[in-house]
């Protein structure tokens, strides 16, 4: 049933993709840039309802009345693709930072592009670390929130890796706040998997805080709570 119901979803998830990025191309161009990530925020919302009716897939926030307002920096543990979906929505107007290879598939690939993220080399890391310095406090002076999944790469749902500091960078040269945010995801949506489980996903919303003298430091006390946070929902 679980295998029946996976196909289902993603049936629905590839047709929708198609449409909604073929629409974006055809209308969206000459729009402002808010009002594309606006209409392009309707497809992963629509994503996390299939996940839901099809799936059994539930979503509990706690902490929600800690967002503060626009704009900040989120730093988040990845697991999968459901947080990349569940943010767009979430939190407005935001910026995510991709792989660029990801901008080259057709419709759906040139829609995300019309979002114009921070697109990244993941092959020449020097380069990419000064193009998300650079573009991302510019993001945040034109009044947009900036998604980081310092991690740098999925971690099974019992995992936390090692957090990465530009994010705490962006923010500290950008005078903004960090809001940290933790999530059980991979436990209904696990990385590279096709199949997709029933049940709860919990996310968890930090309180905002300032990045202090040392990002090191203030990554380094981010990394732990959502690793300890991470413990919780184990439980």
């Amino acid at each position: 049933m679980v295998y029946i119901k996976s196909s289902f979803f993603y049936i629905g998830y590839i047709i929708s993709g198609f449409v909604f990025g073929f629409l974006a191309c055809l209308f969206f161009p000459p729009f402002p840039l808010k009002l594309r990530i606006k209409f392009l925020s309707a497809w992963p919302r629509f994503t996390n309802w299939l996940l839901d009716k099809v799936c059994g897939v539930k979503v509990k926030i706690e902490g929600k009345e800690n967002i503060p307002k626009p704009p900040f920096v989120i730093v988040s543990n990845h697991q999968g693709q459901w947080e990349t979906f569940y943010f767009q929505y979430l939190f407005y107007p935001l910026t995510t930072i991709l792989k660029r290879e990801l901008l080259f598939i057709p419709f759906w690939g040139w829609a995300l592009a019309l979002l114009k993220p921070i697109s990244i080399n993941r092959n020449n890391p020097k380069e990419s670390l000064n193009k998300v310095l650079k573009e991302g406090k510019i993001k945040i002076e034109e009044g947009f929130l900036i998604l980081f999944f310092p991690e740098g790469t999925r971690n099974s749902v019992n995992k936390v890796g090692k957090y990465a500091r530009s994010a705490f960078e962006v923010a500290k040269r950008s005078g903004v706040p960090v809001l940290p945010v933790v999530h059980n995801s991979g436990k209904c949506w696990p990385a590279h998997k096709f199949l997709k489980f029933p049940g709860n996903i919990i996310l968890k919303i930090g309180h905002p805080l300032n990045v202090g003298f040392s990002t090191k430091e203030t990554s380094s006390l981010v990394e732990e709570w959502a690793r300890t946070e991470v413990s919780k929902m184990r439980e």
